[in-house]
């Protein structure tokens, strides 16, 4: 079992030193151990991540200040160095209960209740030991200290005391150092060490007093049981339970004279309870008679207090009838001939709640059935649907005229846009602010005649869409004209390289260009998205997002979907054909800029893609759903270059089929790795997928290719193929390392690399060394062919004597075989940095190939005697050093 850390005498300093350095004086550590701190809410268990425990430690200290004694429990935590620090003190007088957990399976969690904290609603904190034995081992002490320092005990919930006791008794005592308290109490115990059992009587007096203990062997001692002899128990019992019975029937007879006397007086009381009845009865009808009277009374009374009350409810209806009735000729005025100016349309507003009011009140349900067909009612309503009408088409009319003008006056500003040599970022707030005024009376319209609002919004839309589309056309190309930079074509894989090869700060300015572009116009155009939607009082527009489409052709378009009510399939409907006249034909001027960057240079795809798919991936919801379909198209749109590009790269690579030579590194590995090396400068954002896209294309041609050239010309190929994957793998290491979709072809080029590498030296070896394995080839066909092995040596060619040939034209000529070897490997390859690792896989082979010969000559030649694996290892050596 591990050691606790409460005998841990290191922790024990490192508490000492902390209380010192805390300004808490100086103290005798009592005891010092590690827990695990949580915090449970009163009633409920702890709940696993709500509250994590916390490591802490905690310390039980006395303090003796002048001919006092003073026990504290101290909580330490550790520091971001690991040092212990003090977190929380609590003196053990006010310790008012020690609870052990009942909800923690282990029984490894108690609490400790303190009678002096401020807040009793928080739950004080649960503290979790190792194992049950540090669980007791610290309650033990707590109490020590609390019985000898205080002179009381806590409440102890959760176990049992008898149970501490008997605990304490087989483990530990507590070897202690005895001060004398001046206050007269006698010796206080510190326990200062556990060791083994010395006496069992000191438990018994820690957690018993000695008078308990008498008085309850005396109780006990009372009771003389007699359990000695079971017959004889059993016989006294009975002889006890007949002498019981005896004594309650004797008990039953003595009172037979009170039995008497109580059914006299029953049999009084039975007479005076009838005459009693009697006189209730005759009651019950005088009261009965009565009863119908008063009824008869106040049917004639509450039915002339309901015609009463009925005359009042008319009257009041008939009054309140006429009030709804009743124009106002403030209201009146301002239906008809009042102007919409902004300083008008508080009292618009009012005209407008009072008629909507009014209509709604002489319409069913809110209107009784019965006033309904009245014919003063009938023409009313049909005044105030009159006044309606009047009062819509003059509103519509003036919004109409209003909203078009004002977004015109823009346009015609040409400060409000971007100029030779100032780009400007377009602001809306004013126009906003002016056509907020009219939110409310937009509302009133709707609610007044709904379809009027068609014209408006489209109206709007249009007008929005021109400013729109200048404001982007003369930033775009103000952006443009601001940029000096030259074209870039990228790292050719055919043909001879460019003289100077741009890197990508000589290109950042164009991304730049078009982050600034989406910038500005992407959250602009959400913006103007949602303002239009709530200014013009869409219904649905929080589900916009989700019910847009792209259509084929790449313009904006939606189809809605059909959500909860006929009535928002309406709404979704006609808003989405208004974000659509609104935003029309804008995604022509984003076009002309990638359009623009992708001829400069057409790695800046790269960047633009990374920038347009974070935007894409945030612009999912409220009323963007029509800019979503924008960058989709803008992202289309850059994918579409970028495929071209990937393609052309792709068609170099297969040139090469054609027209490349059949030895040596092809020119298109070296080259990749530095296309890889500067693609993965323009990585920006999400456009990681579009780079492992086309390395995944782009390698796998090459490698197709690589393996079609290297068998035109098959004696050469292996040399080919391990030249050129050697090539490739060190061209992408350091990528490789941190770019998994290039880690995967590098493994890929490594398995292909040491396949060409075996082939290549197994040719070598069985040119140089044929007449060996040529032997062992044979004796394996015969094995194979079910010969016993002992029958072998009588063979044509496979007699021991041919064995004796075979190994000595092998060892006398092994120097000039392995100088062959060596200059057949340098003969053919062009890259002479190979030429060591290949030698070195080729003495490697060559030895394990002889180990297997050896043992097929220790099998079926075992009287032959050949030079082991080791001793050829050894002549390999030896030749290495000549």
């Amino acid at each position: 079992m591990a050691r606790s850390s409460a005998d841990d005498m290191e922790l024990k300093r490192q508490c000492e030193a902390a209380i010192d350095g805390s300004g808490g004086g100086k103290q005798k550590v009592v005891l010092c151990i590690r827990v695990a701190k949580s915090r449970a809410v009163w009633g409920k268990p702890a709940k696993l991540g709500r509250h994590m425990a916390k490591p802490r430690v905690l310390a039980i200290s006395t303090k003796s200040k002048g001919q006092k004694t003073k026990a504290f429990l101290r909580v330490l935590k550790y520091s971001h160095g690991g040092v212990l620090e003090p977190a929380k003190i609590y003196k053990l007088k006010h310790l008012s209960k020690v609870e052990v957990m009942q909800s923690d399976a282990s029984g490894c969690t108690f609490m400790l209740g303190f009678d002096n904290l401020r807040s009793q609603s928080v739950a004080p904190p649960q503290w979790t030991m190792r194992n049950k034995e540090d669980m007791n081992r610290v309650i033990y002490c707590i109490l020590n200290l609390c019985k000898d320092v205080l002179g009381s005990l806590p409440k102890v919930v959760g176990m049992d005391i008898v149970e501490m006791a008997l605990w304490a008794k087989e483990h530990t005592v507590v070897k202690s150092k005895q001060e004398v308290t001046p206050d007269g109490h006698g010796p206080v115990l510190l326990p200062d060490t556990v060791t083994e059992i010395e006496s069992e009587g000191t438990i018994e007096r820690d957690l018993v007093f000695q008078a308990e203990e008498e008085d309850m062997e005396a109780l006990l001692g009372t009771y003389l049981l007699g359990f000695g002899d079971a017959e004889a128990f059993s016989e006294r019992i009975k002889r006890e339970l007949l002498a019981l019975e005896s004594a309650n029937v004797h008990a039953i007879l003595e009172t037979e004279s009170v039995v008497d006397e109580v059914l006299r007086g029953l049999e009084v009381a039975t007479i005076c309870m009838e005459d009693m009845d009697e006189w209730l009865a005759i009651f019950n009808v005088k009261l009965r008679h009565m009863r119908e009277d008063i009824e008869s009374i106040e049917y004639r009374n509450n039915k002339l207090e309901f015609q009463s009350e009925n005359n009042k409810a008319l009257v009041q209806e008939l009054d309140n009838l006429l009030e709804h009735m009743q124009i106002p000729t403030e209201h009146e005025s301002a239906l008809t001939v009042g102007s919409f100016d902004e300083d008008n349309m508080s009292k618009n507003i009012e005209a407008c709640e009072w008629l909507t009011s009014a209509i709604r009140d002489l319409e069913l349900p809110n209107l009784d059935p019965s006033y309904a067909k009245m014919r003063a009612v009938r023409e009313k309503r049909a005044e105030f649907i009159l006044l309606r009408c009047t009062f819509v088409r003059r509103a519509s009319e003036f919004l109409t005229q209003y909203f078009p003008t004002l977004i015109d006056n823009m346009i015609n500003d040409q400060n409000n846009f971007s100029q030779k040599g100032q780009i400007k970022r377009p602001d809306h707030s004013e126009l906003r602010y002016k056509c907020r005024v009219y939110a409310r009376l937009l509302q009133h319209i709707k609610s007044l005649d709904k379809n009027c609002m068609g014209p408006l919004r489209i109206s709007y839309c249009q007008s929005l869409n021109q400013l729109l589309r200048k404001e982007v056309s003369t930033f775009a190309n103000e952006l443009c004209g601001s940029i000096k930079v030259t074209r870039n074509s990228g790292i050719p894989l055919e043909g001879p390289l460019p003289i100077q090869m741009g890197s990508y700060a000589d290109s950042k300015a164009v991304s730049e260009a078009y982050a600034k572009l989406i910038n500005v116009f992407i959250p602009l155009l959400v913006d103007e998205s949602s303002f239009f939607s709530h200014l013009m009082c869409f219904e649905s527009s929080s589900e916009s997002s989700d019910d847009a489409q792209s259509t084929s052709s790449g313009r904006t378009s939606s189809v809605s979907r059909t959500s909860g009510t006929a009535s928002n399939a309406i709404e979704m409907a006609m808003l989405n054909d208004c974000l659509n006249n609104m935003l029309k034909g804008i995604q022509d001027d984003f076009f002309a800029i990638i359009d623009w960057a992708a001829n400069t240079d057409v790695w800046c795809c790269i960047t633009m893609y990374g920038i347009t798919d974070r935007y894409l991936s945030g612009q999912k919801a409220e009323n963007a759903a029509f800019v979503h379909i924008l960058l989709g198209d803008l992202e289309s749109r850059i994918n579409s270059y970028f495929n071209v590009f990937v393609d052309d790269a792709c068609f170099q690579v297969e040139k090469y089929e054609k027209t490349a030579r059949t030895f040596g590194v092809l020119a298109y590995i070296p080259r990749f790795s530095q296309l890889a090396m500067r693609l993965e400068e323009y990585v920006h954002g999400n456009s990681r997928d579009l780079i492992d896209l086309s390395y995944t294309k782009i390698v796998s041609i090459m490698f197709v290719i690589l393996e079609k050239i290297a068998q035109v010309e098959p004696k050469y190929a292996d040399i080919m193929l391990l030249e050129n994957y050697a090539s490739f793998q060190n061209g992408l290491y350091d990528l490789a390392n941190s770019i998994p979709t290039l880690a995967k072809f590098y493994h890929q080029a490594s398995e292909a690399y040491e396949q060409a590498c075996l082939r290549h030296i197994n040719m070598v070896i069985y040119i140089h060394y044929e007449k060996l394995f040529q032997f062992a080839r044979r004796t394996e066909e015969l094995l194979i062919s079910k010969m016993p092995p002992e029958e072998i040596p009588f063979q044509i060619g496979m007699s021991k004597g041919e064995l004796r040939k075979v190994l000595k034209s092998t060892i006398s000529n092994l120097d000039k075989t392995q100088s062959a070897m060596y200059k057949k490997l340098q003969k053919n390859l062009t890259v002479e940095e190979l030429i060591p690792s290949l030698w070195d896989k080729c003495k490697k082979e060559f030895l394990e190939k002889y180990a297997s010969f050896v043992k097929m000559v220790h099998r079926i030649y075992p009287s032959e005697t050949v030079p082991s694996e080791i001793d050829m290892q050894k002549i390999l050596a030896s030749l290495e050093m000549l």
